[in-house]
C-alpha cells in the first residue's frame, strides 16, 4: 500500500470539492445533494488519517477484508464515518460486509440479496442498499444487466424485503460516460429510485448533470494507485 503526503492529497480534496460544486451549480442543483466518496482503496490507514482529520466522513473499499483490516481504527477516533463497499460481493463475505459497511452498493444477483437479507436479520443492522448495473453489458463486469433490472428490483423489494435505496454503475472505459449515466437514471426514474451512485475521477462532473447523488473519487483525491502491494 501506498502512502501519498497528506499536503497535496487535502489540495485535492479542496479542488475535487470545489469541482463537484460547481457541476452542481451549474446543473441548478444544491452542492449539498451530491455526497463525494472518497474511494481509499489500496491506501493504509495513515493515508486516509489526514483526509478524516479534515473533515471528510464518505469512504468507499473495493474489498470486504481490506476494508475489514483497517477501518476499525480508524472508527474508533472517527466514529460518524458511513463506509461504502463500491467492489463485488462474494456470498461468503455478506456476513461481514453487513457487519461493516453502512452502504452496499453492489448488490447484483438474487443469491447475494437472499443473503443479504438473512443477515440483516440476523445482526440487526440495516445497511442502505444499491443495485449495480450492468449499463455497458460487458462480460467481464459486475451487474445487473439493464434489461433485468425492473425484474430484479422487483424480486429484492418483494420476494427477500430489501429496500433498494439507489443504483449503481460502472460505465466502459473505452465509450462516453454520459449515456450510461443517462441509462441509469432512466431506470431509476421508472423504479421509484432516486439515490444514483456514478461518476469517478476522470467524469463525476459529467455524472453531477446527470443526476448523481453520489460519485466515487479515489485517484483525484489520494493519488495514483501502487497495485503492486495489494
Amino acid at each position: 500500500m501506498n502512502t501519498p503526503d497528506p499536503d497535496p492529497v487535502l489540495s485535492r480534496l479542496a479542488r475535487v470539492r470545489a469541482d463537484l460544486d460547481a457541476a452542481a451549480k451549474s446543473a441548478a442543483r444544491a452542492p449539498a445533494d451530491v455526497t463525494l466518496v472518497a474511494v481509499s482503496k489500496t491506501f493504509p490507514g495513515e493515508a486516509i488519517r489526514p483526509v478524516l482529520t479534515a473533515g471528510h466522513r464518505v469512504f468507499g473499499e473495493n474489498k470486504v477484508q481490506e476494508a475489514a483490516e483497517k477501518w476499525p481504527a480508524l472508527r474508533a477516533d472517527f466514529p460518524d464515518v458511513r463506509l461504502h463497499l463500491i467492489g463485488p460481493l462474494q456470498s461468503n463475505k455478506v456476513k461481514d460486509a453487513v457487519a461493516l459497511f453502512d452502504v452496499i452498493e453492489t448488490v447484483d444477483r438474487e443469491k447475494i440479496a437472499r443473503r443479504i437479507a438473512a443477515e440483516m436479520a440476523a445482526q440487526g443492522r440495516r445497511p442502505q442498499l444499491f443495485v449495480q448495473i450492468n449499463t455497458g453489458e460487458e462480460a467481464q463486469k459486475a451487474g445487473v444487466l439493464p434489461a433485468d433490472a425492473d425484474a430484479f428490483l422487483a424480486a429484492c423489494r418483494e420476494t427477500h424485503g430489501l429496500e433498494i435505496a439507489g443504483l449503481m454503475c460502472i460505465p466502459p472505459a473505452d465509450q462516453p460516460p454520459a449515456p450510461h449515466f443517462a441509462l441509469l437514471a432512466k431506470i431509476a426514474e421508472r423504479n421509484g429510485i432516486v439515490r444514483l451512485s456514478m461518476g469517478m475521477s476522470a467524469d463525476y462532473e459529467t455524472a453531477v448533470q446527470f443526476g448523481a447523488t453520489h460519485v466515487r473519487v479515489g485517484s483525484a483525491i489520494f493519488g495514483p494507485r501502487d497495485y503492486s502491494s495489494g
